[in-house]
């Protein structure tokens, strides 16, 4: 009962799975759920390119309930994002639990149940994450056996992805794991069928994709439907007094749950009947018996057409996600990622409205030569129903090419599809954008598709009002930071030199990073990096003075711990109430030396010899700008041949829920590895390897300095 780990340092052979390593992941992802008790299970994979999270496996619960969460960015709020971003077991209690730290989660998933997510993390990097659900009578907390197997069978699935000699699939639609439950009672013989049909009450079973598997004679009779007319239909389908969002809802509750429950409903024009739901893990045995007397509903007016379920608990996925937007890049993927599939449309087109015309900020499905044809039409052009869709705020919706080319003869041929939807994107009457989903085939929209693509075009307008603000305000921020950063770096004989800032993936204030080089004489220089508090415009003001006082000093001839007083002194009389980290390094070419003296600030890194790599130990002084008579202590270490320095800031390794040093370790062992490489590739591969979904949450600067060759360089 240990877990049926393997040993400790061997490999799992996928020789031992039958058809290589999907078979090998999805043969864990069932052990997995058998041996914790859970009751639902998935595996999602990192998918590079974009980078999202791709759900490929998943057992114990319907395909169709996942389609929310098949893709979802690294970024997303929700656990198994937080538990490989973070690299632990993130666990969620309960609803509450999951209410206050996953919003959007329980919007969606508005059930009782425990859940994990642990990060599949293996020897080279990190691979994905497994989830895990229990039923509602779970303990709020998990067991230390419960841990161990969640821990451990996220190692096996790791030491299957490190060891595959093929990348993993990463299919459109995940794989549905069979549990290898024990039979149904359906078919478990006719004894038990003889059973069942002699109770006076009527018995059916549903599988977990809400199917009827097996009916009685009483239930068809209480129903109202020959069984054999039942059998492999849905009830809220086949049934149309059962074609209700709250029966739905119900049958949701019982296969996410995991708990009983019961239900009343009305079989027209009188009968009232009481549903109780058994569920487990191969399906749902349901318990029908009249139930007497109830209320009729009279005042109840039935609706014309009802939104399936699972397509309310959607619009609740994508409304919340809408909100979470920030640049119109955001906003786009969501479109392109989640709206799309949730109409199983093709194509898309999202246009802002600039000036009289419409220009084209994202496509997909369109060839690159279309998208040229249809940027920067006018609103008031044939071509197509954008302008007009605009002017009347009204959506306009084409089953057919021939529909469309009755108004707007151009527009099919323009697009190349067959269906589309025209949504106007308005704000309070101004017009904002047109968002066009096409089809590849005819397709008819129901009054259903129509009106919620017309409440999600109200809250898409929101979102792209909002992101075009921010991407506006982070250009202007982006620039402003980058006018007090030098433009280029000099050339200084002897030494290669990379240097970047990157801001912070979130907000629009401007920080205070910075880093400069400078040339003191023909064999010695000076690096200096740096990080002014706060994000503001003070702060960027402030870091153009610092940069400009330690040029100053550096160049008049101070040694290093002079450039931090005389520069800390000047920060004591703007009196700006600000602190500022700093890093001078000067850089004796010649005489193979450096002299380092440093304001509080995180120490480099060093790579020479045979790959050994390294924190300098610089004695730190005090930051800038916290006393005038502080002294800057100087430390001199020496300059090796081929030596690598790494400068940089500290967003670079503040990673939330991660301990600084081990991201410092980590990266060391990274530079070590890597050190050969070109420095801008190096900058780049240093950032990947930290922030490996590119969503830094503080400014980056990084300061490569190599100085090439065994000999020194002479004056």
């Amino acid at each position: 009962m240990g877990g049926g780990d393997e040993p400790k340092g061997t490999a799992p052979a996928l020789g031992d799975a039958p058809d290589g390593l999907d078979d090998a992941l999805d043969t864990v992802l069932a052990t997995t759920v058998r041996r914790t008790g859970a009751s639902i299970g998935g595996i999602y994979l990192i998918e590079e390119a974009e980078p999202v999270l791709r759900l490929v496996a998943v057992c114990g619960m319907p395909l169709e309930f996942t389609v929310p969460w098949r893709r979802l960015p690294l970024t997303a709020p929700v656990p198994v994002a937080d538990a490989i971003r973070e690299e632990r077991l993130v666990w969620v209690g309960d609803q509450s639990d999951m209410a206050r730290r996953y919003p959007r989660v329980a919007a969606v998933l508005p059930y009782r149940f425990p859940l994990a997510a642990h990060a599949v993390t293996g020897t080279r990097r990190c691979w994905g994450g497994l989830v895990l659900m229990w039923p509602a009578d779970h303990a709020r907390r998990p067991t230390s056996r419960e841990r161990h197997h969640i821990t451990s069978s996220a190692r096996r699935l790791a030491r299957f992805l490190d060891h595959a000699s093929r990348p993993p699939t990463l299919p459109d639609q995940p794989r549905l794991v069979p549990l290898d439950a024990p039979h149904h009672p359906a078919y478990a013989g006719l004894v038990a069928v003889d059973y069942a049909e002699r109770l006076p009450e009527g018995a059916l079973a549903l599988d977990l994709e809400g199917r009827i598997t097996f009916v009685t004679k009483n239930a068809a009779r209480l129903l109202g439907r020959d069984g054999g007319r039942l059998l492999g239909t849905r009830p809220w389908q086949s049934l149309p007094w059962m074609d209700d969002p709250v029966i739905e809802d119900h049958y949701r509750t019982a296969v996410v749950s995991r708990a009983p429950l019961s239900f009343t409903a009305l079989r027209p024009p009188d009968q009232w009947l009481t549903f109780e739901l058994h569920p487990d893990t191969s399906g749902i045995s349901v318990r029908i018996t009249p139930a007497g007397e109830q209320p009729t509903p009279s005042t109840r007016p039935r609706p014309v057409m009802v939104t399936p379920t699972g397509r309310l608990y959607q619009l609740v996925h994508l409304a919340a996600a809408l909100t979470e937007t920030v640049s119109v890049r955001d906003l786009f993927d969501l479109i392109a990622d989640q709206i799309l599939p949730a109409f199983r449309a093709q194509g898309l087109v999202l246009s802002a409205a600039e000036a009289g015309r419409l220009k084209i900020l994202g496509s997909y499905g369109y060839p690159p030569e279309i998208v040229d044809r249809l940027d920067g039409l006018t609103l008031d052009t044939d071509a197509t129903p954008a302008g007009q869709v605009l002017a009347t705020g009204t959506p306009a919706f084409f089953a057919t090419p021939t529909e469309l080319a009755r108004c707007y003869p151009e527009a099919p041929l323009l697009s190349g599809k067959q269906a589309w939807a025209f949504l106007p994107l308005l704000i309070t009457g101004r017009p904002v954008g047109c968002c066009v989903l096409s089809y590849v085939r005819p397709h008819t929209f129901s009054a259903d598709e129509r009106a919620v693509m017309t409440s999600l075009a109200g809250l898409i307008a929101q979102a792209l009002d909002r992101a075009r603000l921010y991407d506006a305000q982070h250009g202007l921020a982006h620039d402003l930071q980058q006018a007090l950063l030098p433009r280029e770096l000099p050339t200084v004989a002897g030494l290669d030199v990379a240097a970047r800032y990157l801001p912070a993936s979130r907000g629009v204030e401007v920080g205070g990073d910075f880093y400069d080089l400078l040339r003191l004489s023909a064999t010695t220089a000076a690096a200096v990096i740096g990080d002014v508090e706060g994000h503001s415009i003070a702060a960027a003001a402030l870091m153009g003075q610092v940069r400009t006082a330690i040029h100053a000093h550096a160049t008049a001839g101070a040694p290093p711990d002079q450039v931090l007083a005389c520069t800390n002194r000047l920060l004591i009389d703007l009196n700006s109430g600000l602190l500022v980290s700093c890093l001078y390094a000067q850089l004796d070419l010649a005489g193979r030396e450096i002299a380092l003296a440093s304001a509080g600030h995180v120490p480099p890194l060093m790579c020479h010899g045979s790959h050994e790599v390294g924190l300098l130990e610089v004695e730190p002084g005090p930051l800038l700008g916290v006393d005038v008579d502080f002294r800057y202590p100087v430390t001199r270490v020496p300059l090796p041949a081929d030596a690598l320095l790494a400068f940089y800031t500290d967003g670079l390794v503040e990673v939330p829920g991660s301990d600084t040093s081990r991201a410092t370790d980590d990266l060391a062992r990274y530079l070590a590895g890597v050190r050969d490489h070109a420095l801008e590739d190096l900058i780049d591969g240093l950032v990947r390897h930290v922030w490996p979904t590119g969503r830094h949450t503080d400014d980056i600067a990084v300061l490569l300095l190599r100085a090439p060759g065994g000999h020194p360089v002479s004056g």
